[in-house]
């Protein structure tokens, strides 16, 4: 499978994400351009889309650059730090997430975004 790279460009700050090969992340994938307006949970930013899908190997846990997406939400998350329901130095989601890729690079420059405009698009 070809990679697939993305660009996340939060407010000021621009990320890029390597997408997983899983059924989720195709259809964020074919959805792309996504244009949202971002909120932050701890350090975590999520943004709603207008995509729907069920729990598919989700996770309660999950890595530090994780990118995934939270069923219950239709939204896309992008963890770089803890949560408020993380326990101890566990990154939890508010409640199981489907990851669909990884941040690569440095995922704590999301602490310094500002402005709430998101923009997701191929790389």
């Amino acid at each position: 499978m070809q990679e697939r790279r993305i660009k996340i460009q939060v407010g000021d700050v621009e990320v890029t994400a390597l997408l997983n090969g899983c059924a989720t992340a195709d259809l964020v994938w074919d959805a792309l351009p996504i244009i949202s307006t971002g909120s932050t949970w701890g350090d975590e930013v999520y943004f709603r889309t207008d995509l729907t899908a069920d729990e598919q190997d989700s996770e309660a846990v999950v890595d530090m650059s994780a990118v995934a997406f939270w069923p219950p939400g239709q939204a896309i998350c992008l963890f770089y730090g803890l949560t408020p329901m993380s326990t101890g130095d566990e990154i939890r989601p508010a409640s199981p997430v489907n990851v669909i890729g990884q941040i690569e690079g440095d995922p704590t420059v999301l602490k310094s975004a500002s402005g709430s405009d998101v923009r997701v698009e191929r790389v």
